[in-house]
């Protein structure tokens, strides 16, 4: 079992920055695959980035790719996505995931474990 919390949303300007962070607990954390995620009014939920269990490799979805970077520190079970450039289309309720397959992957599905999710608002 996997319990993820999200903190660190909040409402900024365009341009601005945000760093989130996933807390997470359970023993099998360091080999998970963990992944942000992130759903806007009436959309849905889409797929940010994803890093590898040892960090050591990173994904992102081509709309936030050169401007978001995830890093994780399994000594404190945490994962974090810094958010830089943010644009107005930023805006949405952001979730951390971990995967419990051991595969690398941005698919929705193959995520058993969500945070609540911590809402981002970008204004222009």
């Amino acid at each position: 079992q996997v319990l993820l919390v999200e903190s660190g949303g909040g409402s900024v300007q365009a341009g601005g920055s945000l760093r989130l962070s996933c807390a997470a607990s359970g023993r099998t954390f360091s080999r998970s695959t963990m992944g942000w995620f992130r759903q806007a009014p009436g959309k849905e939920r889409e797929f940010v980035g994803i890093i590898s269990g040892t960090g050591g490799t990173t994904s992102y979805a081509d709309s936030v790719k050169g401007r978001f970077t995830i890093s994780r520190d399994n000594a404190k079970n945490m994962v974090y996505l810094q958010m830089n450039s943010l644009k107005p289309e930023d805006t949405a309720i952001y979730y951390c995931a971990a995967g419990s397959s051991g595969r690398y992957s941005i698919h929705l599905s193959d995520y058993n474990y969500w945070g609540q999710g911590t809402q981002v608002t970008v204004s222009s």
